[in-house]
């Protein structure tokens, strides 16, 4: 990161929450949310910035109340300075660039800063500014900016709110996030994001896939890929089978790669896409085997323990029967040019 320069941390102006748009989403929800906002923090010890995404509702001009998830690194930085007696020091940023957001997206380990990220996606160093109330430097491409603390030892009402798997996440007492300082360009427009939608999932999705490739490919040889479309929450393994047993090592390290989101894995064969859910379907009709794991956690907004327990599918050929599962063929089918029939003469 570099320092920005004046014309860069140029043509900020003070305001207010209330500056800004306030946007309702949806038909129960508690009130207007940030849904696209950024948070920015430090690690307490070692200083590391960190970028995730943070739902926020909005309060007043003083207050947000923000979803902290039990296993997320900015959960583990309030509970530090909160056992200090101290306010954690945060900045939601709003309308930021794509590098930006895309960083925002990924899931790194505890010690790396999804700000290096951001600088290897645009391929050169991110201006900061400094922020006006708390000690934190922002990058000064962010068109709108929210200063604030949040509180030790205060949890207050949030919710209900229409979340990304299209249902409502009920009321719960989550984190306060006390407004100290509110800059925006005055030519800034709000991104406002629709959980759910394809904007918010794709990128999920993606950075999803990656956390899980490279865990079980660090763990179990012939992983070829992994999908988890059409749903975060839905790891697809494609994997070149080398012994029997095979699948059920995936199962083991796929399911600890991410204990928020792997609720269903599902293995097949190195000749089915997919990105093709009809083939992964085809493969899991025709060759499936699956185990039920009750009583696991799962996604942490879940308090009640309505959604616990994994699905593990093992679509792959069973070891050594191979021949037996084999898809069907037209011999010559590759070889015929549809034009070659239907193209009409004269």
């Amino acid at each position: 990161m570099v320092s920005a320069t004046a014309e860069q941390a140029g043509g900020f102006v003070s305001g207010k929450l209330s500056d800004l748009p306030a946007v309702t989403y949806h038909g129960r929800d508690a009130g207007p949310y940030f849904t696209s906002a950024i948070c920015l923090a430090k690690e307490p010890d070692s200083g590391v910035p960190n970028l995730s995404f943070r739902r926020s509702m909005q309060v007043s001009d003083t207050e947000l109340r923000v979803r902290l998830g039990g296993t997320h690194d900015l959960t583990r930085y309030q509970k530090k300075a909160e056992e200090r007696g101290e306010a954690l020091e945060a900045a939601l940023l709003l309308s930021c660039p794509p590098e930006i957001f895309l960083s925002a997206c990924a899931s790194l380990s505890y010690e790396a800063s999804e700000l290096v990220m951001a600088e290897q996606i645009k391929g050169e160093k991110i201006p900061m500014r400094r922020c006006e109330t708390i000690d934190l430097e922002v990058p000064a491409s962010a068109d709108i900016v929210d200063e604030g603390r949040c509180l030790p030892h205060i949890k207050r009402p949030e919710g209900p709110f229409g979340e990304f798997m299209g249902n409502y996440v009920e009321v719960g007492d989550n984190h306060v996030l006390e407004i100290t300082h509110v800059s925006y360009r005055p030519d800034a427009v709000l991104h406002g994001l629709v959980c759910g939608s394809p904007e918010d999932l794709r990128p999920l999705e993606a950075v999803t896939a990656a956390r899980v490739y490279r865990h079980v490919a660090a763990q179990v040889p012939g992983v070829i890929d992994v999908c988890c479309r059409p749903n975060r929450m839905i790891s697809i393994v494609k994997i070149r089978k080398a012994y029997e047993g095979h699948v059920q090592h995936v199962f083991l390290s796929a399911l600890e790669s991410y204990l928020d989101y792997n609720k269903v894995v599902i293995v097949v064969d190195e000749n089915v896409d997919i990105y093709d859910l009809d083939d992964v379907m085809w493969a899991y009709l025709t060759r499936r085997r699956a185990m039920i794991l009750n009583d696991i956690p799962g996604f942490y907004r879940d308090p009640k323990k309505d959604h616990w327990g994994r699905l593990c599918i093992d679509a792959t050929m069973p070891w050594g029967r191979e021949a037996e599962f084999a898809r069907k063929s037209i011999p010559g089918q590759d070889d015929i040019n549809l034009a070659d029939w239907l193209t009409q003469e004269g």
